[in-house]
């Protein structure tokens, strides 16, 4: 017995003796994902930005980073929040078909995602998940993270879309407050805290920054501030304090709409390319967005959780000056009481495909549009065929793209007399028809751009992308302009084309986990937020579906290791006139990044 406790006490001495001696494993680190919504990458300097110019001088300069295709913010968003593309979450683009409509006042085969009301009834349809993965929040949730996710209608209340009961992931957006609008519950320990914190607790709208002008009248000269100075104090004075008392590591997601919005619906170039984007206003809306990623870094700070936390800051997509010009369209030669005769009326695409296929023009809801001065399909979207009951094609409107679907009895056959009318326009940029339609000429698959995968929505069947050009300064991705299917005026903004000023988004990080200084040259994009965040984290992410990002390995400080990657050009096979889409993509870790995409010469940034 005496030898036992004198080699117990011998064995107690050594250095890791026991699991009793054993030092704890680290506890994970925290991880704040910072999204400014339509970021152009180049658009960012000290000057005009100087808390997210911090970031990329300080931390990690994703230099070649990439917006997964279509550059819409809600297919973004599904990739930032999974780690996949459309392919898997069936988030196609802002505005999807659903096939059958749902109750009143959702009458429509179509469908806008950028709404909490709406992405309840596509959870209902989809077994209660319509991205069908693990989100980076969901898994963080479950594992007894404390998680928020803060912004945008739409964008943020796709992080996790399962959280819709107020019990697990917190969401505040521009519903919350308003259950009629499909506003999540929030916790009555943080609505106090809101209340106690001087804040309302329902959210302000955007006042001003809402609205758009007219052909005739400009728009907003205001950025989105106090609205999104609402969501900033909700994060810093009431969210961060409470993960800090909680004393579990945490993930953030907050989600600025500026500059996106603004840009959008800036007034400082009605009717004319320059300085489109680029002026006074969307410049006001860049430097907002940056003034909050500042406050929460500061929070940060002050809490003393900055050491322990790592920022991830991203853009769902860069961003375009809009064009309404096109001298092919017969929609453009109308005469309409609301557009400035010549340009582009909205459902430009929907009425010139009506036309060339000699059939009627419906709206999704059912009415048929007989076209006149007052009478077009605004929003873009419209069903094409001889009758409602038996479509032959379903118009997604979506600005720099347009979604195509072709639920009628020829599929194949549609697709090539749409593809062939489509390469006599000169708006036309790129054209993927899915790979089940059989090869198009003038088209490529919609394989190649991550279309096809384990998503539960219906797959698109055709993709346009709309032209886009520079309008002549130093750096063409920060002048870049797109012809758009919008009732948005020539010289507001826009996004969703294959052009590298839409897929150039801005991405950087700053943490204990990421290298300091270093600019990053491989390919990255945003299918890599999500895995990148899981590893640091511990989690883990992702479900059935196979088109999914990588780890960021050679921006962690813990591994480092250079990833290698290559550069490719695809090619389709010419239409009957000499129209071909060609495909600029890099590689890298298997994994493919979209660069840009269309015919020579219509493509900003294409390498024919």
């Amino acid at each position: 017995m005496l030898k036992f406790l004198l080699l117990s006490a011998a064995l107690s001495a050594l250095p890791f003796a026991g699991t009793a001696m054993a030092d704890p494993a680290p506890a994970p680190h925290n991880v704040i994902i910072f999204v400014a919504d339509g970021l152009r990458s180049h658009i960012v300097t000290p000057d005009t930005a100087p808390a997210l110019a911090a970031v990329r001088r300080d931390g990690v300069n994703f230099e070649n980073s990439h917006s997964v295709y279509p550059t819409f913010t809600t297919p973004n968003a599904a990739a930032i929040a999974t780690g996949h593309r459309p392919g898997d979450t069936g988030d196609f683009g802002n505005v999807i078909f659903v096939g059958q409509p749902f109750e009143p006042p959702y009458a429509s085969v179509v469908a806008g995602v950028e709404d909490d009301a709406m992405l309840d009834r596509l959870n209902a349809r989809y077994g209660g998940d319509v991205l069908n993965e693990t989100s980076l929040l969901r898994a963080a949730s479950l594992s007894g993270f404390s998680t928020a996710t803060v912004g945008k209608l739409g964008p943020a209340g796709l992080q996790d879309v399962s959280a819709r009961d107020g019990k697990s992931t917190i969401l505040i957006d521009d519903a919350t407050g308003y259950p009629s609008d499909g506003g999540a519950p929030v916790p009555k320990d943080v609505l106090d805290a809101m209340a106690g914190a001087g804040l309302d607790v329902k959210a302000p709208d955007r006042g001003l920054n809402t609205y758009p002008g007219a052909y005739n009248m400009p728009g907003v000269r205001v950025a989105n501030t106090d609205q999104q100075a609402w969501f900033r104090d909700v994060a810093t004075k009431v969210l961060l304090p409470r993960f800090k008392a909680a004393g579990k590591p945490f993930v953030l997601v907050y989600w600025s709409r500026d500059p996106d919005g603004t840009q959008h619906n800036q007034g400082d170039s009605l009717n004319t390319l320059t300085p489109g984007i680029n002026g006074p206003t969307s410049l006001a809306a860049i430097r907002n967005a940056s003034d909050n990623l500042q406050a929460l870094r500061d929070t940060l700070k002050a809490l003393g959780l900055d050491a322990t936390t790592d920022i991830l800051v991203t853009a769902d997509h860069g961003f375009s000056t809009i064009s309404r010009q096109s001298e092919t369209s017969a929609a453009a030669k109308g005469v309409y009481r609301d557009v400035q005769p010549g340009f582009l009326p909205g459902g430009f695409l929907a009425m010139d495909l009506a036309k060339a296929l000699g059939l009627k023009l419906f709206d999704p809801s059912g009415y048929e549009i007989e076209i006149s001065d007052a009478v077009y399909p605004r929003q873009g979207s419209a069903v094409i065929g001889p009758d409602f009951a038996h479509p032959v094609a379903v118009v997604a409107g979506n600005g720099g793209s347009d979604i195509l679907y072709l639920p009628g009895a020829d599929p194949a056959g549609a697709a090539r007399r749409i593809v062939e009318a489509l390469t006599r326009e000169d708006y036309t940029g790129a054209l993927f028809v899915r790979d089940d339609l059989g090869p198009v000429p003038g088209a490529l698959p919609t394989s190649r751009i991550g279309m096809s995968g384990t998503a539960r929505t219906p797959a698109p069947a055709i993709y346009v992308s709309f032209r886009s050009f520079s309008t002549g300064c130093a750096d063409p991705e920060t002048c870049g302009a797109e012809v758009a299917d919008t009732t948005l005026q020539q010289g507001q903004g826009m996004h969703g084309s294959f052009g590298r000023q839409d897929t150039h988004n801005f991405m950087a990080a700053i943490g204990p986990d990421f290298k300091a200084g270093l600019t990053d040259e491989t390919p990255v994009g945003n299918a890599d937020v999500a895995p990148t965040a899981a590893q640091i984290l511990g989690l883990k992410i992702g479900g059935a579906g196979r088109e999914s990002g990588r780890v960021l390995t050679e921006a962690l400080a813990a591994d480092g290791r250079p990833v290698a990657h290559e550069s490719h050009v695809e090619r389709s096979a010419p239409a009957a006139n000499g129209f071909v889409t060609v495909l600029n993509w890099q590689e890298a870790d298997g994994r493919a990044y979209l660069d840009a995409a269309g015919a020579p010469g219509r493509t900003l940034g294409l390498k024919p």
